[in-house]
């Protein structure tokens, strides 16, 4: 029997799974994380300097380690003979950017760039580019610029565009060097095959790809007279349809994974879309939720309709055909994490080793006791960002409501509804601008919490399907393999061959309902008031940057002395 291999670059590690093309069984998965992690605060890998606010790097280097851990991993636990193995796919968290020379090599493993922050990976999480995301917008609505509305009217600094322009005007040298502005995902095929490509998703969702053509010079020009050659410079190769074959294995590829050379490899996608193939939504109204440290809603139209706030909306961004339209969460996984790792007592600690549970396990279990609610508490889930529908980085967490009785469990509780309570937002901004839900399917890391996706199903009334496979998005990218390789004419029938879903797994309950409505009138009031009305979380960030850079500039002279 054949098999596909599909590997999901994630933002702290990638998993591989085999797969069969018949019907998407999954025989083997293999986990490897990345090295480094991210760098969020200091530049570990080289000299240790610290970074500005809002940067996330990454080390390129551990995707390759990764990509060859993973793949070589699942071939070990698996019987399946490398020979039968007919296709590969790949997809990574996308608007995850990096600069390269002309051959592929990352700008930081060449001389005079190691130590230079914007040499490294960008990941999509890196937000150190808001200003120049704020003067794009700005350009593009004083010129009225068609492309912006396929946005919802403006731009998050997540996106390849204020990525590069940052790269420009903080570190020129960096900019100038570089041959090629590459997404990680068509960077990793370009490593697989020799061939550069850049596919079709990607370029639409984060690249301003739209209609066949990318911004114009004229446009670009308005920003930054230097920039304006980005693309054509920088980004000049031709943009791919989705399960399109990129080229074949290389034989250096080939030996490093034990493949055989000349393996199809499939276009790279972006993480959060693969998994709609593997839930099988493909189809209009069916809205994937892809739920992990960051959140993506994917949904499918047969319409083209302006939508505020969306992330972005592609021709053929899922499946041929239809229109995809996505909004996020910039952090939901990582908000839970930030609570566990900053603001949990050791008490709690010391009860979740001595009953053998995770400290997620044990507040999941103390917030599900209390009544809806019980705590008084109301949160803004904001602690990376607005990505829809205000499209606002500058935007901070709060919780509101805290007492000297307010516990732990409380405040996590808090934290996982503002996280429900946003998805609402999307779903509601979705439909209100004539996009229709019809159902959610759901997929991901936090699957793994009963209590949270009961929540997601009372709070948005609706049944909540989910994925058979913990790699959901390993198969997705599969699923997109066996298209490369010919075993499938298009992704819908594919998808429809190898995907699935466990129909109705959380079923909204009517009483739990109409309590989480109270609380939910209350976090969109909330929501728009510090989303829109006051500006003390912009004052509180400028003020921020303001005490970080003199207290750098102090330190300046004393790493000197040293």
């Amino acid at each position: 029997m054949s098999h596909v291999i599909g590997i999901d670059f994630g933002t702290l590690s990638a998993r591989a799974v085999i797969a069969s093309i018949e019907d998407g069984t999954v025989v083997s998965d293999a986990v490897a994380d990345y090295p480094h992690g991210v760098m969020a605060q200091r530049l570990d890998v080289a000299d240790g300097r610290d970074l500005p606010p809002d940067f996330a790097l990454q080390e390129p280097a551990d995707y390759l380690d990764a990509l060859r851990r993973s793949v070589r991993g699942a071939l070990a636990g698996s019987d399946v003979d490398p020979q039968d193995i007919v296709g590969i796919g790949l997809d990574a968290t996308s608007a995850s950017v990096l600069v390269t020379d002309s051959r592929g090599t990352p700008l930081c493993e060449t001389p005079g760039f190691r130590t230079n922050p914007h040499a490294y990976l960008k990941l999509w999480k890196h937000h150190g580019g808001s200003r120049q995301a704020e003067r794009i917008v700005a350009a593009a609505r004083e010129r009225r610029e068609g492309w912006l509305e396929r946005y919802g009217g403006t731009l998050s600094a997540e996106m390849l565009l204020p990525k590069a322009l940052e790269t420009l005007e903080e570190a020129p040298e960096v900019y100038r060097a570089a041959s090629e502005i590459v997404d990680a995902a068509d960077w990793l095929t370009w490593q697989l095959t020799g061939h550069l490509v850049y596919a079709a998703g990607d370029s639409g969702y984060k690249r301003m790809y739209q209609d066949g053509r990318y911004p114009s010079r004229e446009f670009l020009e308005s920003v930054n007279r230097e920039f304006g050659g980005v693309f054509e410079d920088k980004m000049r190769h031709p943009v791919v349809p989705l399960g399109s074959r990129v080229g074949g294995l290389t034989a250096t590829w080939a030996r490093t994974l034990g493949l055989r050379p000349g393996t199809p490899v499939a276009a790279g996608n972006i993480d959060a879309h693969v998994h709609a193939a593997a839930v099988d939504a493909v189809r209009p109204g069916q809205l994937t939720g892809v739920l992990g440290t960051s959140v993506c809603w994917i949904v499918q139209a047969e319409r083209l309709r302006s939508v505020p706030g969306i992330f972005g909306v592609v021709d053929g961004g899922v499946a041929e055909g239809l229109w995809a339209y996505e909004g996020g969460q910039s952090s939901v996984g990582d908000t839970f994490q930030w609570f566990i790792d900053r603001s949990l007592p050791e008490s709690y600690r010391a009860e979740a080793r001595r009953r053998g549970i995770s400290e997620f396990q044990l507040l999941g279990e103390r917030a599900s006791r209390q009544g809806i609610g019980e705590n008084g508490l109301l949160a803004l889930d904001w602690f990376n960002g607005n990505r829809s529908i205000l499209v606002d980085a500058e935007l901070t967490g709060m919780i509101v409501g805290q007492t000297l009785q307010t516990r732990p469990e409380d405040q996590y509780r808090a934290l996982m509804e503002a996280c429900v309570f946003g998805a609402r937002v999307i779903i509601e901004n979705f439909e209100s601008h004539g996009v229709p839900v019809d159902e959610i399917r759901a997929a991901g890391g936090l699957l793994k919490e009963p209590f949270l996706m009961q929540m997601y199903a009372d709070i948005t009334r609706r049944p909540i399907s989910v994925a058979t496979v913990a790699q959901a998005g390993a198969l997705g990218s599969a699923i997109f393999a066996a298209v490369a390789a010919g075993a499938y004419p298009t992704v819908v029938a594919a998808a429809d061959a190898m995907g699935g879903v466990r129909e109705r797994a959380y079923v909204p309950r009517e009483e739990a309902s109409r309590r989480y409505d109270r609380l939910w009138e209350l976090y969109r009031h909330l929501y728009f008031l510090m989303g829109r009305e006051d500006d003390v979380m912009h004052r509180l960030k400028g003020i921020q940057r303001e005490a970080l850079s003199e207290s750098q500039a102090q330190a300046a002279p004393a790493r000197t002395e040293r």
